[in-house]
């Protein structure tokens, strides 16, 4: 078969098209189209000041954004916040604690339906429709709302799937960045969830993204509630997986929807269990307070009681956070901690265990077991952990003392008392309490 010249004359001008580079945008591209996004950047439109302006615009915004996450406050693109603009999430813009929309606008009815358009070729009917079910259960199961499936007409809550420009103003982005989104309660398009069908959905697989989880987010946009800045919380911004089978709606998003629509009614409503990852908040002031660990990390200086920490900056302000709204995956209550200044990593040790991240993230692989780092079967836990960056040497102690090298010192940690140290001259200095370091 003989192939008209013409066609032979395209083919091969698609091809020079598609073999020059390809330019990828820049960090600074991708943290402003973030930030336009999920933080209302806009642009500037006077020429004459624009340069000025949008720099100014841009800090500001990035500001907001590392507030928003409990990161250290820079205005700057530092390695954090870049990690966490390009990790997957849901395409509703952010807003500080757990809250409502702005008016909290919610439904007039406790009654409400809701209708599958279509499907994604990832999954089953039949598993998308339960995930869709049980998605909406996670909310009805502490408030009086009802949902009711329909087949035909205009449902309160309408669901498709789409790529890029599916409908409405707000188009996706392709693979691995915006999972999702759904709008407010109101009239036309108000409540509807629309599903990005360029990522890889899943009934229950750490493969992919749990539709599930992704659903029961976007439902709770459906009903009123905007982000949390809680980690852990379902209405956190970004993706995060939990075996489906073994979810319970954490206690931020229960008061969150409760605010809304108040408690279940009936006798089998789900109470509201103290949040085991939000104890009472522990005092720095406290004489008896006894530190779990501390460790630097990036130029600043933690400290670990219970599930909390307290992070210094080299400015010497100070903030408490929980722990798990800065590492998601990290344990509670840990033994130590150190950072490998060297190799970028934080290790956190708890009982036989050991965990390292990057930044914020796990590495690959973690956690892991004492033995790994050479230690003896019989150590069953860590009391202490040092890295003297002079030396390169990492030091763990099986002891009830914590040490911590900062600059030219060292600080022996016990009970309420911490003991400072010349790191090189091993002289005893002074005796100071253990919340010396800490605002009282």
């Amino acid at each position: 078969m003989r192939i008209p010249s013409q066609l032979c004359f395209l083919a091969s001008l698609v091809l020079v098209i598609h073999a020059g580079p390809i330019s990828q945008p820049s960090d600074k591209d991708e943290a402003t189209h973030y930030l336009k996004s999920f933080y209302n950047l806009t642009d500037v439109t006077d020429e004459t000041t624009a340069v000025r302006r949008e720099a100014i615009q841009l800090t500001e915004k990035m500001k907001e954004m590392q507030k928003f996450f409990g990161f250290k406050v820079t205005g700057k693109l530092d390695k954090e916040t870049m990690e966490m603009m390009k990790k997957p999430r849901c395409g509703v813009p952010d807003v500080a604690a757990y809250s409502t929309f702005e008016g909290k606008p919610k439904w007039q009815t406790n009654k409400l339906t809701y209708r599958i358009l279509n499907y994604t070729p990832d999954m089953s009917v039949a598993e998308v429709d339960t995930s869709m079910e049980k998605a909406l259960q996670v909310w009805a199961k502490v408030t009086p709302l009802k949902f009711t499936r329909i087949y035909s007409g205009t449902a309160d809550i309408m669901i498709s799937f789409g790529t890029r420009y599916h409908g409405d103003a707000y188009p996706f982005d392709g693979p691995q960045g915006t999972l999702a989104h759904a709008f407010a309660p109101s009239l036309a398009i108000g409540g509807d969830a629309h599903f990005d069908d360029d990522e890889f959905f899943t009934f229950r697989s750490s493969k992919g993204f749990v539709l599930f989880l992704v659903a029961a987010h976007e439902f709770g946009h459906s009903l009123g509630l905007s982000h949390s800045n809680v980690r852990g919380a379902l209405m956190f911004p970004t993706y995060s997986f939990t075996d489906p089978n073994h979810f319970s709606l954490p206690s931020d998003d229960i008061r969150g929807i409760q605010s809304l629509y108040g408690k279940r009614p009936n006798r089998d409503r789900t109470p509201i269990q103290p949040d085991p990852e939000v104890p009472t908040t522990p005092n720095a002031c406290d004489p008896n307070l006894i530190l779990d660990a501390v460790t630097t990390l990036r130029g600043e200086t933690m400290f670990f009681k219970d599930s909390f920490f307290w992070r210094r900056s080299p400015s010497r302000s100070v903030t408490q956070l929980p722990i798990k709204r800065f590492w998601l995956n990290a344990p509670n209550n840990i033994d130590a901690a150190y950072e490998d200044p060297v190799q970028d990593k934080l290790f956190f040790f708890k009982g036989r265990q050991v965990w390292a991240f990057n930044g914020i993230n796990l590495v690959p692989g973690y956690p892991k077991t004492l033995s790994s780092f050479g230690l003896p079967s019989s150590v069953r836990k860590v009391s202490a952990a040092v890295h003297v960056k002079s030396s390169g040497k990492t030091l763990l102690f099986i002891d009830k003392v914590y040490y911590r090298c900062v600059k030219c010192y060292i600080y022996l940690y016990s009970g309420t008392n911490v003991y400072e140290f010349g790191l090189y001259s091993k002289k005893y200095l002074r005796e100071l309490k253990n919340n010396f370091f800490l605002p009282c």
